[in-house]
């Protein structure tokens, strides 16, 4: 069988999940979803030729409680889109920086963490932005929750066009190369 990802969507429409090929094709053959999108390729089975989906709706609403977004570095430089907010330079060698540092009574919170690149993390080291004469391109604050944080850069990854119709708008996704 294929192994490719689906992208699942509740009764209303709003993304749920992403899950594996075999995992949606349980989800239609026990007739709890639909398949609104296929992709080109066939899934081939000892059956067959199948059309492998690659978004599906659930038939009923999923209710499930909103999760609470944690304090984690990657929930940091997801909140900064993995760019740096004193330099704004973008780089996979990302840190976390508190802004007053732990030694002055900085806490370990939203408001005191950015993502900074390794360079402006040396030249700022143990002192405050004004001490070490550099400022931040925007005042860090505590998300709110978006249950689709992971998606927009699962999509811009993998190039998932036929996702596009059904995520929120997202305006870093339209200068992306697929």
């Amino acid at each position: 069988m294929a192994v490719h990802d689906v992208l699942v969507l509740n009764s209303n429409y709003e993304p749920l999940n992403v899950c594996n090929a075999r995992r949606a094709i349980s989800l239609l053959i026990l007739g709890k979803a639909d398949v609104l999108v296929h992709r080109d390729d066939p899934i081939y089975t000892a059956g067959g030729e199948l059309e492998s989906p690659a978004v599906v709706r659930m038939k009923y609403m999923v209710r499930r409680p909103l999760p609470q977004l944690r304090l984690s570095r990657h929930a940091v430089l997801a909140r900064d889109q993995f760019t740096c907010q004193y330099c704004s330079c973008k780089t996979k060698d990302m840190t976390i920086d508190h802004v007053v540092p732990r030694w002055a009574g900085g806490p370990h919170t939203w408001d005191n963490l950015v993502a900074c690149c390794r360079k402006c993390n040396l030249k700022k080291a143990d002192k405050t932005p004004q001490q070490a004469n550099m400022r931040l391109m925007k005042k860090p604050r505590r998300p709110s929750f978006i249950p689709y944080l992971s998606l927009p850069t699962y999509l811009k990854a993998q190039g998932r066009d036929e996702w596009r119709d059904f995520l929120p708008y997202f305006p870093e996704l339209q200068s992306y190369e697929v």
